[in-house]
């Protein structure tokens, strides 16, 4: 059975490794991850395990050469290519020549140790603009994974979750039966309530072959930029699923360290820039969230159980269980002139909101881009700013709005809200839904709304100073349902002020 000694062996012997450079292995059940100078240096292992067979040679290169295909997808730059190690008429080993096959080597780029964002997952670890990017390259790969043409979307997922019973049943000594059950049976009856939602997105393309393994451990930041690597390869068919189970793993790693801002910042992100096949969004899939971080959190306490960690186990099923839990949605409305700090605002509340991932984001600038078919970032003419178009951005939000609220979420509208029948318009949404409505109108003096935008960086919004002005003419004020707020304090003490609670993680 290959261990790190006799990997680190061979590979000196093919002059794989710098003798002037360090070597450090890490060995994991299937595998031997040898780290010497700028190259990691990957050996199957040659075990057969529940989940995968390495046992012969042959196996072993075909699950290498799946990995360097599959992880080209996410990281090009750090999968290099597979080398055949043969055993040459002399007895010796080396990666030329003719000879007998004895193993293969996944060759790749290292990076850093503290590169992996796992390091970074604590309080004020993690920027925004990081995760932002991190989400928008998660929904690239998305995008181009391949569909699958098995539309059994609700039963793919309980496949799993019988599956996750089956592996708690192994450790009734750390995760008790009846608990594991009463688990089970939650998330089996939140599947059954959105049997037909996982079913249409099935057949909409939305399940795809993806990393399968999404966690803050398999995302490096090289470079600065955050690049997911080390996908599921073993199993084509464990890592075909909902893109947002892929994306779910992600969130929940974030959720279930205290990060809930940052969490909610990746989903809002995604949600953003989701289209799929031509589609206009991929919002439908919302309310899916809570069910999918649950199997996740599952999937992680029976891990940890196999691995004798009970008070991890015990986490991780108290997190499963609370995501399985109703929690009252609410409808939080922010409005105001351009300049006010709207999407700011939104975005430090985002993560405090219940249920889990927080609340949708849902702003206008976004909707406008999204209709109009251009990215988020690109500037749209004056000419696409009628009051028919403003009027179909307008209710876009409202039909987005309603419906993530009547499906258990909560949603902060970021609007200006800048008729009085806009503002009585969201309000009345909740009404309709019977949740909770909290507006908060920000105010702040022309000058100092026309400074923040000419400091704004790439944004979705295409407010200049002239519309500043416009707007200082033209904004009705909302009904009484709404609290005005002075906004030219710092984020939190306006979130204060608008009695919000913000989180930060």
């Amino acid at each position: 059975m290959t261990d790190a000694t006799q990997a680190e062996d061979m590979l000196a012997q093919v002059g794989a490794l710098d003798p002037d450079s360090s070597t450090r292995s890490i060995v994991t059940h299937g595998a031997v991850i040898v780290l010497n100078g700028d190259r990691a240096w990957k050996l199957k292992r040659p075990v057969r395990l529940r989940y995968f067979d390495f046992s012969t040679p042959e196996r072993r290169r075909a699950a290498l050469d799946a990995e360097l295909r599959l992880n080209r997808r996410f990281a090009p730059g750090l999968y290099i290519a597979v080398h055949a190690i043969r055993r040459t008429a002399d007895g010796s080993l080396s990666f030329e020549g003719a000879g007998e096959v004895v193993d293969h080597v996944l060759e790749m780029t290292r990076f850093d140790d503290d590169a992996l964002m796992v390091t970074h997952a604590h309080p004020g670890g993690l920027d925004d603009d990081l995760l932002q990017r991190l989400a928008m390259r998660v929904v690239e790969l998305h995008r181009g994974s391949e569909i699958s043409a098995d539309a059994r979307g609700a039963q793919r997922l309980q496949d799993v979750v019988d599956g996750n019973l089956a592996s708690m049943a192994a450790f009734p000594d750390i995760i008790e039966p009846v608990v594991a059950q009463e688990l089970t049976d939650r998330i089996t009856t939140l599947i059954t309530e959105h049997r037909d939602l996982l079913d249409d997105r099935a057949r909409g393309g939305r399940v795809r072959h993806c990393h399968g393994d999404l966690h803050l451990g398999n995302v490096a930041i090289v470079d600065g930029e955050p690049i997911p690597f080390d996908c599921l390869e073993f199993d084509a068919e464990l890592a075909t699923t909902d893109v947002l189970y892929d994306l779910a793993f992600l969130v929940m790693d974030l959720w279930a360290r205290g990060l809930r801002h940052e969490a909610n910042v990746v989903v809002n992100t995604y949600f953003d820039h989701a289209t799929f096949d031509g589609s206009i969004d991929d919002e439908n899939g919302f309310c899916l969230l809570p069910v999918l971080l649950a199997v996740r959190a599952t999937v992680r306490a029976h891990v940890a159980a196999a691995e004798h960690d009970v008070d991890r186990a015990h986490e991780y099923l108290a997190l499963a269980l609370g995501f399985t839990e109703s929690a009252r949605p609410r409808l939080v409305a922010i409005g105001g002139g351009s300049g006010t700090g709207k999407s700011t605002i939104a975005r430090a509340v985002g993560g405090s909101l219940d249920p889990a991932p927080g609340a949708r984001i849902l702003r206008t600038d976004v909707l406008r881009k999204r209709l109009a078919g251009v990215g988020i970032a690109d500037k749209l003419p004056r000419s696409a700013y009628t009051d028919t178009a403003r009027a179909a951005v307008y209710t876009e939000l409202f039909r987005l709005a309603e419906a993530d609220v009547r499906g258990g979420m909560s949603v902060i509208a970021d609007a200006v809200f800048g008729r009085s029948s806009q503002s009585t318009a969201i309000a009345d949404v909740t009404e309709c839904a019977g949740v909770d409505f909290t507006g908060i109108w920000l105010e702040l003096p022309e000058a100092e709304r026309i400074s923040r935008i000419e400091h704004r960086g790439l944004d979705a919004s295409d407010a200049d100073a002239s519309v500043a002005r416009r707007q200082s003419a033209t904004l009705e004020l909302p009904d009484e349902r709404w609290r005005r707020v002075e906004a030219s304090g710092g984020v939190e003490s306006v979130v204060a002020a608008s009695g919000l609670g913000a989180d930060r993680g």
